[in-house]
């Protein structure tokens, strides 16, 4: 498949200068809600709304785009199990699912982490604004860019 060129390939067991890996290590304290065999869910310290957690693989990757299949397949049903036990512990009106992927995005850290934040409607969490400035000769054209790399 074409994907695979664009994958960073940055994936290792551990970075020893990682915050993510440190904490997955037990070097770092961290109030852990899950775990397995390749995942762990921490409470996030500086949180949307109490109950906001992180999912995190326990192995290092840079972010989703360089997560193999195998680890991506799990992701999603613990990203739903996570979630629902989230809305369900905080009463929540309902729940944001974030992956931020490289810089631009605003990912920070530099260990594959999704943030499951519990949202209730007047918790005054802003949202990005789309922009409305494109034709519709500018979506044809993207999409089919988009398309060729598939």
């Amino acid at each position: 498949m074409h994907y695979n060129r664009l994958r960073f390939c940055y994936n290792t067991y551990m970075d020893k200068d990682c915050l993510f890996c440190k904490i997955v290590a037990g070097e770092i304290p961290a109030d852990k809600v899950f775990e397995d065999e390749d995942f762990i869910a921490i409470i996030d310290i500086k949180p949307v709304n109490l109950g906001h957690i992180l999912l995190l693989p326990k192995k290092h990757y840079r972010n989703l785009l360089d997560l193999p299949e195998n680890i991506l397949d799990k992701l999603g049903a613990h990203l739903q199990r996570l979630s629902l036990a989230v809305k369900l512990a905080t009463g929540a009106d309902g729940i944001n699912i974030g992956i931020n992927n490289e810089p631009a995005a605003g990912q920070l850290i530099f260990h594959q982490h999704s943030h499951i934040m519990p949202r209730f409607t007047n918790d005054g969490f802003k949202h990005w604004q789309g922009k409305e400035n494109y034709t519709d000769e500018d979506f044809k054209q993207i999409a089919e860019e988009i398309r060729q790399q598939l």
